[in-house]
Protein backbone atom coordinates (compact mmCIF):
# COMPACT_ATOMS: atom_id res chain seq x y z
CA UNK A 1 0.00 0.00 0.00
CA UNK A 2 1.38 3.73 -0.94
CA UNK A 3 1.27 6.16 1.66
CA UNK A 4 2.08 9.47 1.74
CA UNK A 5 2.67 12.41 4.39
CA UNK A 6 0.47 15.20 4.54
CA UNK A 7 1.04 18.14 6.72
CA UNK A 8 -1.69 20.06 7.96
CA UNK A 9 -1.54 23.74 8.73
CA UNK A 10 -4.63 25.88 10.57
CA UNK A 11 -4.12 29.45 10.57
CA UNK A 12 -3.72 29.76 14.14
CA UNK A 13 -0.58 28.22 13.64
CA UNK A 14 -1.23 24.60 14.87
CA UNK A 15 -0.05 21.32 12.19
CA UNK A 16 -0.19 18.03 12.15
CA UNK A 17 1.46 15.78 10.12
CA UNK A 18 -0.75 11.93 9.04
CA UNK A 19 0.18 9.38 6.71
CA UNK A 20 -2.17 8.96 4.03
CA UNK A 21 -2.82 5.90 1.73
CA UNK A 22 -3.86 7.08 -1.90
CA UNK A 23 -6.96 5.20 -1.70
CA UNK A 24 -8.03 6.87 1.29
CA UNK A 25 -9.55 10.38 1.96
CA UNK A 26 -7.22 12.83 3.77
CA UNK A 27 -10.60 13.56 6.04
CA UNK A 28 -10.55 9.87 7.06
CA UNK A 29 -7.60 9.68 7.38
CA UNK A 30 -7.88 12.89 9.79
CA UNK A 31 -10.52 11.25 11.83
CA UNK A 32 -8.21 8.42 12.38
CA UNK A 33 -5.76 10.29 13.73
CA UNK A 34 -8.68 12.44 16.54
CA UNK A 35 -7.65 15.64 14.70
CA UNK A 36 -11.43 16.88 14.70
CA UNK A 37 -11.15 19.12 10.94
CA UNK A 38 -14.93 19.84 10.18
CA UNK A 39 -16.77 17.76 7.26
CA UNK A 40 -20.34 17.56 6.41
CA UNK A 41 -21.74 15.35 3.59
CA UNK A 42 -18.75 13.34 2.98
CA UNK A 43 -19.25 12.97 -0.57
CA UNK A 44 -18.27 16.52 -2.14
CA UNK A 45 -21.68 18.39 -2.48
CA UNK A 46 -21.55 21.11 1.20
CA UNK A 47 -18.10 22.31 0.92
CA UNK A 48 -17.46 22.16 4.67
CA UNK A 49 -14.52 20.16 4.45
CA UNK A 50 -12.76 23.09 2.51
CA UNK A 51 -9.16 22.85 2.00
CA UNK A 52 -6.47 24.52 0.61
CA UNK A 53 -3.73 22.90 -0.70
CA UNK A 54 -0.37 24.33 -0.64
CA UNK A 55 1.86 22.15 -2.04
CA UNK A 56 2.06 18.54 -3.66
CA UNK A 57 -0.53 16.73 -5.88
CA UNK A 58 -3.95 14.80 -5.02
CA UNK A 59 -6.96 13.85 -6.68
CA UNK A 60 -10.36 13.95 -6.09
CA UNK A 61 -12.22 10.33 -6.21
CA UNK A 62 -15.52 12.54 -6.72
CA UNK A 63 -16.72 15.29 -7.97
CA UNK A 64 -15.73 18.30 -5.59
CA UNK A 65 -19.41 19.84 -6.64
CA UNK A 66 -19.15 22.60 -3.68
CA UNK A 67 -15.99 24.19 -5.38
CA UNK A 68 -16.61 26.24 -8.65
CA UNK A 69 -14.04 26.42 -11.29
CA UNK A 70 -12.39 29.26 -10.09
CA UNK A 71 -11.89 27.57 -6.67
CA UNK A 72 -10.05 25.01 -7.89
CA UNK A 73 -7.96 26.65 -10.49
CA UNK A 74 -7.20 28.72 -6.50
CA UNK A 75 -6.39 25.10 -4.94
CA UNK A 76 -9.00 24.89 -2.76
CA UNK A 77 -10.01 21.30 -2.39
CA UNK A 78 -12.53 19.07 -0.66
CA UNK A 79 -10.68 16.70 2.10
CA UNK A 80 -13.69 14.28 2.15
CA UNK A 81 -13.08 13.47 -1.48
CA UNK A 82 -9.15 13.61 -1.95
CA UNK A 83 -6.70 11.35 -2.28
CA UNK A 84 -2.68 12.46 -2.09
CA UNK A 85 -0.59 11.53 -5.04
CA UNK A 86 2.37 12.43 -3.36
CA UNK A 87 3.45 13.87 0.29
CA UNK A 88 1.63 17.31 0.57
CA UNK A 89 0.65 20.45 2.43
CA UNK A 90 -2.48 21.50 3.38
CA UNK A 91 -4.13 24.96 4.80
CA UNK A 92 -7.25 23.10 6.59
CA UNK A 93 -10.18 24.46 9.09
CA UNK A 94 -13.25 26.36 9.09
CA UNK A 95 -12.06 29.45 8.16
CA UNK A 96 -10.21 28.30 4.90
CA UNK A 97 -14.24 27.38 4.01
CA UNK A 98 -15.16 30.64 4.97
CA UNK A 99 -12.94 32.05 2.04
CA UNK A 100 -14.92 30.98 -0.66
CA UNK A 101 -18.95 32.49 1.27
CA UNK A 102 -18.71 36.28 1.27
CA UNK A 103 -20.41 37.95 3.98
CA UNK A 104 -22.74 40.30 2.79
CA UNK A 105 -23.07 42.44 6.45
CA UNK A 106 -18.72 43.24 6.40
Amino acid sequence: MVTHEVQLEWRDGREAVISVAEDETIIDATERADLGVPYGCLYGACGTCTGRLLDGDLVHDECPRALKPHHRRDGYILLCVAEPRSDCRIEVGARVQADLVPNPWK
